[in-house]
């Protein structure tokens, strides 16, 4: 059973779960990436309750499954960053970014989401690719400063295409060599887990809006969502929990 796995990969794996414990040192030290963490899974419990949701309403069956996707990335994005692969880790998150800015367009316009069901491909890339549903949301709330496809692009630039910048998330240090491999270094762990808080903060808001009302067996799932999304706010962004 032994050669089962070539030896290489066994080492490998066995560097991958040095970094796992490095990580956990290293969030221990940490209560601002605890809470993103937190914050993370009550997301993914989120997706996880309105998925148990027993509907025929195919419509929230589209939100149920995306609201998985979600669940799903979140725990592969989680396990990449804790075993040293930074940047395949903030790939999948663009994954998450595509996926919670769908289920937006959906949360705003219900309607829109039997289209998408029904769409084939060509229609499917005329209104709802990634550029498209971006610029419609950017429409509908009045943003102009394209602060979505901003974040899009960083997210495509350090993770998703071959090039250049990309080398960066391969680097322990800012000014170093790129390795090979797993490896685990504090700025690159802050900035995916706390790009995954933020990201987890939409994904959790988004699905909330599917659940039903008058479903009390999703409240605990909701209101623990709330809470971890209140102690976040008030960690993160003080001001904005204070108000005017």
């Amino acid at each position: 059973m032994s050669d089962i796995i070539p030896q290489n990969l066994a080492s490998l794996h066995s560097a991958e779960e040095q970094m796992r414990e490095k990580a956990r040192s290293m969030i221990a030290a940490d209560p601002r990436l605890q809470l993103h963490l937190a914050v993370t899974e009550a997301a993914m419990d989120l997706a996880d309750t309105l998925r148990k949701f027993d509907t025929n309403d195919e419509n929230l069956k589209v939100a149920q499954i995306l609201g998985m996707r979600t669940f799903n990335a979140f725990a592969a994005s989680i396990k990449l960053t804790l075993s040293g692969y930074h940047q395949n880790s903030a790939l999948i998150l663009r994954d998450v970014m595509e996926t919670v800015f769908l289920l937006d367009l959906f949360a705003g316009d219900p309607t829109l989401i039997e289209r998408w069901r029904f769409a084939d491909k060509k229609a499917r890339m005329k209104d709802f690719s990634p550029v498209k549903v971006r610029e419609a949301l950017d429409a509908r709330d009045g943003f102009t400063s394209k602060k979505r496809f901003g974040m899009y692009e960083l997210f495509s630039e350090l993770a998703g295409h071959p090039n250049m910048k990309s080398s960066w998330m391969m680097r322990p240090q800012k000014d170093g060599d790129a390795v090979i491999g797993p490896f685990m270094e504090a700025t690159a762990l802050e900035a995916v887990i706390s790009e995954m808080g933020r990201l987890a903060i939409q994904v959790g808001e988004k699905i909330d809006r599917f659940f039903p009302s008058n479903w009390d067996q999703g409240m605990p799932s909701r209101v623990a969502f709330a809470q971890q999304k209140k102690n976040w706010i008030n960690t993160f962004y003080p001001t904005a929990a204070r108000g005017p």
